[in-house]
């Protein structure tokens, strides 16, 4: 609201000597509804506003089954193990791990991508299947990453699989450390 300033005096318009000019009135804006306006607006965006809804990858589990036979069975040709460690490691083997570890090898996130590529496109595409192994030195970032590599490489078949005792000790005596203690038989 606009307020006039009435106090001052004068009277009419009339001009001649001896006349005072009369002085200007002044103006002050009243901002309280401009504020009432501005809340009412933050209300309404507030909500009228969707919240962003959490994105989530889908994954499709087979069903568990006791039988060995009706088990979802992998060509050994067709599989590609990874494996990670701590400091953000990788290690990967094609098909089954040799006895002497010759086919276990080592690299790094960055390279890891070219690995997936080149062994799915020398692989039949109902055959590939990529086996992910968190060792126990592995971060949650590292889990999430790799599964990104899968759905960026538009990877289908893939298993999240507790490591083996015989990967852990040849991911410890390539990283130079102790070999871990077997886990305890149940």
């Amino acid at each position: 609201m606009a307020e006039m300033d009435t106090s001052s005096q004068g009277g009419g318009h009339k001009k001649g000597p001896g006349v005072k000019k009369s002085k200007k009135l002044s103006t002050r804006v009243d901002l309280t509804p401009m504020v009432d306006l501005g809340f009412l607006l933050i209300t309404f965006f507030i909500f009228t506003t969707t919240m962003s809804q959490p994105t989530a990858m889908r994954l499709f589990l087979p069903k568990d089954t006791e039988k060995p036979e009706e088990q979802n069975k992998a060509k050994e040709s067709g599989a590609l193990t990874i494996m990670m460690s701590k400091d953000d490691n990788v290690y990967y083997y094609e098909g089954i791990l040799s006895p002497d570890g010759a086919n276990f090898k080592s690299t790094n996130f960055k390279e890891i991508r070219d690995v997936i590529l080149n062994k799915k496109k020398n692989t039949d595409p109902k055959d590939f299947v990529v086996v992910i192994k968190p060792g126990k030195e592995a971060t949650y970032k590292n889990v999430v990453n790799m599964l990104d590599e899968m759905q960026i490489n538009v990877v289908k078949r893939y298993a999240l699989v507790d490591i083996a005792e015989a990967e852990a000790m040849l991911i410890a005596a390539t990283e130079g450390g102790p070999a871990p203690a077997p886990a305890p038989q149940q």
